[in-house]
This record gives C-alpha cells, sequence and structure tokens, in this order.
C-alpha cells in the first residue's frame, strides 16, 4: 500500500543530469501532479514535458530570499507546490532555507544521489571519511599567500589543510585550475591529487583521475563538475613544540625569533580555543604566529612585523608550513591593526617603542576574558609594560623564564644559558555588561 501524498506540503525534490529517468516514482508522481514547479532554467527543462500542461513554472535564478514566499502564497491558495534541485538538498543545498523559513511540517524532501556520491562511484573511492566543501558561488579570483577569511576559496583552503580527502562542488569561475592553482600557491606542489568529474550522467560524461595539482594548474575543464582532493594524512607532523631551527630565521643570530621554551609558555599563556582570532605584534620569523595558527585551525592568525628581512622570512615559514590561516603585513604596529578584527588572544614580541599606546589599544579591542602575553628581554620594557597595565586595572602577572641548553664540550656535555625572558600575562575583565 502506498502512503499517501502529504497535504499542504511543497515537494522538494533532488534531481540529477540523467533527469526524469533518475527521479523516484513518487517525485515523478509529485511533479507531474503540481500547480506550481520551481526550480533553475536547466532544472526545470529536464522535466517540463512531464508536467500538466496547466502547471506554472518559475525560475528562482537570482531570486533565492523570494522563493520561500512563492511557496506559502500557493500552498496558501491551495495549489500543490514542487520544487527541484540538484542532487540532494540537504547537502550544500537549499533544504536548510526552506526548513527554516517555512518550518520542516511544510516541505518534504525527495533526495537522488549527490553528485559527490556518483563521482566517488565513478572513481571506484570510499566517501566516508571525506569532508564536503563547497566554492560553487561568486568569483572569489585567484588565490594568494596570506589570503584573509573574506576570500571566497578560503573555506576550501583550510578544509584541505585540515583534511586528507575533501569532496569539492565546483562553480564556473571557482574552477578546478583555480583550485589547483590555489594549492601550488599554498605549497602543496604534488602533494596533493586532484580527480575531477565532469557532466555526470550526461552523454559527455569525462573524468579526470589522481592528476597532479601543477598539471591541474594548466587544464580546462568542462562544466559543471566536481572535484575530489586527496593528500597523505599528516597524522605524525607536530602541532606544537617546532625546534627553532626549522624556522628560516636571520642569520647570524641576530634574528627575531622567539626560543622554543619561551614560545611554547608563551603559546600556553595565549590558551587558544580552535576558532581563535590572533594578534601576532612584532611576529619576527614568525615561530610564535605559525604555532598559534597550528593551534587554532579553525581560527585566523594577523601578524606584522616592521623589518623587511624577517617578513620575508616570516612569510617562506609561513609557506613551508603551509598556514593558510595566516596572514603577515609589513610595518610598524599599531599601523594596520584597525583593520583587523578583534582577536580573541594578543602576542606582542616587539613593541618598536610604542608600548604605552600599543597596550592601550589591544586592550580597548581585546574580547572579554581575552589574553594578552608580551614578552621582553629589558628590565626597561617590563617596567613600561606593567605599568601600563596597573594604570588600567587589568589583571597581569610576570613569570620570569631562565633556561640552559645542553652543549657539547670535548666528549661530554655542558649547559649554555640563555637569556632570561619575562613573560607578561594580562587578562581583559569583562564589564557588569559583558559578565551578564
Amino acid at each position: 500500500m502506498k502512503p499517501s501524498e502529504p497535504l499542504n506540503t511543497c515537494a522538494l525534490i533532488g534531481i540529477l543530469d540523467d533527469g526524469w529517468a533518475g527521479l523516484s516514482e513518487t517525485a515523478r508522481r509529485r511533479l507531474a501532479s503540481a500547480d506550481l514547479v520551481i526550480g533553475t532554467g536547466r532544472t526545470l527543462e529536464l522535466v517540463r514535458t512531464h508536467l500538466q500542461e496547466s502547471v506554472t513554472l518559475k525560475d528562482m535564478k537570482g531570486t533565492l530570499t523570494r522563493t520561500p514566499g512563492w511557496i506559502e502564497a500557493a500552498m496558501d491558495a491551495g495549489q500543490r507546490v514542487a520544487m527541484i534541485a540538484t542532487g540532494d538538498p540537504l547537502c550544500h543545498g537549499i533544504a536548510g532555507i526552506l526548513a527554516n523559513k517555512l518550518g520542516p511540517a511544510r516541505i518534504e524532501i525527495l533526495p537522488a544521489p549527490t553528485t559527490l556520491q556518483v563521482a566517488f562511484a565513478r572513481f571506484k573511492k570510499p566517501w566516508q571519511e571525506v569532508k564536503i566543501v563547497s566554492c560553487h558561488s561568486a568569483d572569489a579570483g585567484e588565490w594568494c599567500v596570506g589570503a584573509t577569511p573574506t576570500h571566497g576559496l578560503y573555506p576550501v583552503m583550510r578544509a584541505i589543510a585540515r583534511h586528507a580527502q575533501v569532496a569539492l562542488f565546483t562553480g564556473p569561475a571557482n574552477n578546478p585550475a583555480r583550485l589547483a592553482r590555489a594549492l601550488v600557491a599554498a605549497g602543496y606542489g604534488d602533494d596533493v591529487r586532484l580527480s575531477v568529474a565532469s557532466r555526470l550522467l550526461l552523454p559527455d560524461e569525462a573524468l579526470f583521475p589522481d592528476l597532479r595539482a601543477t598539471a591541474a594548474a594548466a587544464m580546462e575543464f568542462p562544466d559543471p563538475n566536481v572535484v575530489l582532493v586527496e593528500r597523505a594524512p599528516d597524522a605524525h607532523e607536530p602541532r606544537f613544540g617546532l625546534e627553532d631551527l626549522e624556522y628560516i630565521q636571520r642569520t647570524p643570530e641576530k634574528g627575531l625569533i622567539t626560543k622554543q621554551e619561551a614560545r611554547a609558555l608563551s603559546l600556553a599563556k595565549l590558551r587558544l580555543a580552535a576558532d581563535a582570532v590572533v594578534w601576532d605584534i612584532g611576529a619576527g620569523s614568525g615561530s610564535v604566529g605559525l604555532e598559534a595558527a597550528r593551534l587554532a585551525p579553525l581560527g585566523h592568525v594577523w601578524a606584522i612585523e616592521k623589518n623587511a628581512g624577517d617578513a620575508a622570512n616570516a612569510r617562506a615559514n609561513a609557506a613551508r608550513f603551509r598556514a593558510t590561516n595566516y596572514t603577515l603585513v609589513e610595518g610598524k604596529a599599531p599601523a594596520h591593526l584597525d583593520a583587523w578584527p578583534d582577536p580573541d588572544a594578543v602576542f606582542v614580541g616587539g613593541s618598536g617603542g610604542e608600548l604605552d599606546e600599543l597596550i592601550g589599544l589591544i586592550l580597548g579591542r581585546l574580547k572579554p576574558r581575552a589574553r594578552l602575553v608580551m614578552n621582553f628581554v629589558t628590565i626597561e620594557n617590563l617596567a613600561t609594560a606593567t605599568a601600563a597595565l596597573s594604570a588600567v586595572g587589568a589583571i597581569w602577572d610576570v613569570v620570569q623564564l631562565q633556561a640552559s641548553r645542553s652543549q657539547p664540550i670535548l666528549d661530554m656535555h655542558r649547559l649554555a644559558a640563555q637569556n632570561p625572558v619575562w613573560i607578561v600575562t594580562a587578562i581583559k575583565q569583562a564589564t557588569p555588561k559583558e559578565a551578564t
């Protein structure tokens, strides 16, 4: 016995490019009896000849925000409504929007397989571990090192940084070649493979399996297409505790790098959440900011460095570590800080002489209960910082860190002392309004 047709609901029907032939019997019945069918021009053409003559067709391209209103008005007038969308409307599709606007009880979802499912079947690859993202959106422009979260490819690049398998819905502008160029620019080179499935279920379907990024960057792929990006998992790559010599830095040892011992304690004092917005002021070689970027994979690090040579080294280190959530500008703080989002954590490794002003600015921008961590090697800067913090009523503490490292001497070892470092941590107190 077949279930009765739901009353006063919109049928949201998934469809692929095989059109009517690929629909279930229930989906066909709902379309054939509909008074109003909504879709895009391409999807409407897939079913037009199978609909009743009196049906009204509406193309929703460019009018997505008006679509719930069309549906609601038609259903209130007693009309039967169907809407068609590509693949599974619950996977980067319109189902969530309609459920939010109309209420779940007023929609019935009849999904098709996603194009990604079909693509994985073609490539004969399991996909239970895959991360799904989309760049099927407005033209994002070419990716560049240091791109911020506003770039249209940013979610894609971060997903690839965090997952060994990523499946992508692409668009005409943000196509597989542009994605491949972004991967090359971000330092992946030939460490990734792209598999592209074009025009699935159409007579001219084309598959491009296991392409090197450098090769895919110069190719043209028929639209529409989807992409699988695969790379070797980085399960054994450290997120924390890199050695000083793993960073490119100025030589001889006059370069600006926060040594591993001070770096480890400073990062611990910052107490970074996974989605933290971090400022790194006086980035030097980038050691603190780049490890912060690893510890906050869902966040972003904004860094500034006034010395051109150190800034170049920090950029080179970001490229080596594929830090796609790290943006460095060359300049002297507090310049540029007004363009950055309010931080969850701030590290100051160098102040350029404007320490009072800088501390006041940072405390004014810090989110409630966020942390400011500063490193000093001179008594004068320590005194300036603690006085500035006390003047504004900040909660602060100081740790003096004195470390020694082993060094060979003949056939034995001795300990060589490093310069002491004062690590100042300040916590922004929440106002009574913020506390509630």
